[in-house]
């Protein structure tokens, strides 16, 4: 039985990007790197998918300035909430 092999990410995008290219068809581009034509089909598909992720990197991923009001403004109303029902317990 063939051990299972293991690609680098760069590894998978260069021969995703000769699949792309179009300037050699899958089948040959599987022969010179020894891999499966599927797999080429794959990784150019993969590729294909999450080319907008490199484009929407730059942006802001976090929360936004009004995001963080609001939380910090349920954090009080959850802080006084917690003081009360606490002063309650105490009696």
């Amino acid at each position: 039985m063939a051990k299972r092999r293991n690609f680098t990410d760069q590894f998978k995008a260069k021969v995703a990007l000769e699949a792309l290219r179009g300037d050699k068809t899958v089948q040959e581009i599987a022969a010179k790197h020894q891999l499966h034509p599927n797999q080429v089909s794959t990784w150019k598909r993969q590729a294909i998918d999450g080319m907008a992720d490199v484009f929407s990197a730059g942006k802001q991923s976090g929360p936004t300035e009004a995001e963080v009001k609001e939380l910090h403004a349920k954090i009080g109303r959850l802080a006084v909430e917690n003081d009360f029902l606490s002063e309650g317990l105490k009696r």
